[in-house]
């Protein structure tokens, strides 16, 4: 077990990623909260998100920016190296194709710093988990 030295929460992994302190209330806060050199890319993210989502509210849901309608839609999080896409295990399976290029698991795929955001990619599957069902 590995403690953060910062928030005192005990995790599986060394020097797990994770959200030290409250958790922020608006996506425009969480943000704001992350390092300055990768806010950028989150706010792309949020703008292609809300583009694609336009009728579903916006809340912090396991500390991440979410987009619900009755349900997690999709969730979003900056990490060190990438931005984090939650759309769930279904989704991973029904564009399994087109993520090729990317790391997914489960539920989650991995959007490195260094290449630009498929932007059509992520509004395809954020509009087919909202039209469909299957969520994050």
């Amino acid at each position: 077990m590995w403690t953060c030295p910062k928030c005192g929460r005990s995790f599986k992994n060394q020097n797990q990623d994770h959200f030290c302190g409250k958790t922020p209330e608006t996506i425009d806060a969480y943000i704001l909260e992350q390092p300055e050199d990768i806010q950028k890319y989150l706010y792309q993210m949020h703008g292609i998100l809300q583009a694609a989502l336009p009728d579903v509210q916006e809340r912090i849901s396991w500390s991440m920016p979410t987009y619900w309608n009755q349900h997690n839609i999709v969730h979003f999080a900056g990490f060190k190296k990438h931005i984090g896409f939650y759309p769930g295990p279904q989704a991973i399976e029904m564009f399994e194709e087109r993520l090729k290029e990317y790391k997914t698991s489960k539920g989650a795929i991995q959007f490195p710093y260094n290449k630009p955001l498929p932007a059509e990619l992520i509004t395809e599957i954020a509009k087919w988990c909202n039209d469909t069902g299957n969520h994050a």
